[in-house]
């Protein structure tokens, strides 16, 4: 799809533009989210973008309190928790990412197998020079 080089900046690049995209193998044709620069069914480094669905289901999840720096500064806390997940995208790969749409405070309403889809928020960076830089990234989040 693109000629850009794999790389995670890359990939939030993308994700700006709301697109959630992956690496393709271009010999064994092994698809990976998060993307990655070398194939490792097959250990090639000829890999290709490809976008995803953004398609694909909740196969585990956790409810959390004390989130990192980024989730704080969103309004997250012990009061305010949130759902983070592992999602079964229909690409065939699982994907790790903050579930929204759903109760956090209630869990017991969240279930396994429940379809999702791809969305984007942007949110500030951790960064340690956060102070000086005051960046914003985009990440890909699945709501409900």
């Amino acid at each position: 799809m693109s000629a850009e080089e794999i790389t995670v900046e890359s990939f939030y690049r993308f994700a700006a533009e709301k697109k959630l995209m992956g690496s393709k193998c271009s010999k064994c044709g092994a698809i990976y989210l998060p993307p990655r620069p070398i194939c490792s069914a097959c250990n090639n480094d000829e890999m290709n973008w490809v976008e995803m669905s953004g398609k694909g289901t909740i196969a585990a999840f956790t409810i959390i309190a004390a989130g990192p720096i980024p989730m704080i500064l969103a309004g997250y806390n012990k009061d305010k928790p949130y759902c983070s997940g592992l999602i079964k995208m229909d690409e065939g790969m699982y994907f790790c990412a903050q579930i929204i749409g759903v109760d956090a405070t209630h869990p017991e309403g969240i279930k396994i197998g429940t379809p999702v889809t791809v969305d984007f928020l942007e949110r500030p960076i951790w960064h340690f020079l956060e102070e000086i830089y005051k960046k914003n990234r985009v990440y890909p989040v699945f709501k409900v």
